[in-house]
């Protein structure tokens, strides 16, 4: 009875790439091979070049044509077709699924990890933590200078930037921080996450945020450059904290779910069929592309994370 399944799965395999290997048939990619346009949110290139990187060198016939872009320009390629996959930190909302459903396609969504928002400052600032509620006084414009937070500082007015006007993390901090959707005039966007960190390396009064896959990855060596340029918060939501409630955003903390600023990452599929779109998200979501997301310092969607505690 098993050599029949698999005589049978074999000639169903032979048959679908003889399919799709046909000059007339209407798609010339298999989930293996071929060409597709995928598109990520830029927060999230550390972890996204890392899953191309093994793709791409297991299936050699595969070309994945990825972009990266802020998170507005992200959903808007996915609803007008520019791209057929996209990695983003939210699901699509209920507008957006309407404009599919029109079209007669159901998107597929896959939860492939778990991302955090990271704040970082100068090198040489030793005030490095930081309460929930201090933030949102912040980002409400009650919180303008490092005396405020830190009566001791040495440091005046600060300024807080953000990688882009539509992006996921502005988007993110309105969402869950903030009541207003105004920021404070200290408050100011940039283009990208390493505009970021080239900022606040050059400015003893920034804080930063930026996406955790930036810095998370101890084993890369452009993570241990950040190092060596930026230092990173430790943050906690406890309303009267002692120093071990203060945590950075560390894999073990984000299972633990004891660091406050995370979210999860998605890959929205509209291929509508078994594409070489479809093969990445299931390269992703499987062992394989699991293994590269915890390695990578972020949390797998599907793949358990041995912590170890140390005294």
């Amino acid at each position: 009875m098993q050599n029949i399944v698999k005589n049978v799965l074999f000639i169903g395999t032979t048959l679908l790439l003889s399919c799709n290997n046909n000059p007339n048939a209407p798609y010339n990619d298999t989930p293996t091979s071929g060409t597709v346009n995928i598109a990520a949110d830029e927060t999230l290139r550390p972890l996204v070049d890392a899953e191309l990187d093994t793709f791409h060198g297991l299936y050699r016939y595969a070309t994945i044509k990825f972009n990266y872009a802020h998170e507005t320009a992200l959903f808007k390629a996915l609803l007008n077709d520019s791209v057929k996959v996209i990695v983003a930190s939210r699901k699509l909302h209920p507008d957006e699924e309407k404009v599919f459903k029109a079209r007669h396609l159901i998107p597929i969504t896959t939860k492939v990890a778990v991302d955090a928002l990271a704040l970082i400052v100068h090198k040489e600032n030793n005030d490095t933590l930081l309460q929930i509620t201090q933030l949102k006084q912040l980002l409400a414009g009650k919180i303008h200078s490092w005396k405020q937070l830190h009566s001791t500082s040495v440091l005046s007015d600060l300024t807080f930037v953000f990688d882009n006007k539509g992006s996921s993390t502005v988007r993110y901090l309105r969402d869950s921080l903030m009541t207003s959707t105004t920021f404070p005039a200290y408050c100011f966007a940039v283009n990208n996450n390493k505009e970021v960190l080239d900022y606040v390396e050059k400015n003893k009064n920034a804080i930063g945020v930026i996406g955790v896959s930036w810095i998370s990855d101890q084993d890369d060596a452009s993570v241990k450059d950040f190092f060596s340029r930026v230092r990173v918060m430790a943050l906690t939501d406890k309303e009267n904290p002692v120093l071990e409630d203060y945590v950075q955003p560390y894999q073990a903390y984000i299972a633990l779910k004891q660091y406050p600023l995370t979210r999860e990452v998605y890959m929205i599929n509209r291929e509508g069929r078994t594409g070489l779109g479809t093969g990445f998200v299931s390269f992703v979501a499987g062992d394989a592309g699991q293994r590269i997301v915890r390695l990578s310092g972020l949390l797998p969607a599907t793949m358990p994370v041995r912590i170890i505690k140390t005294n």
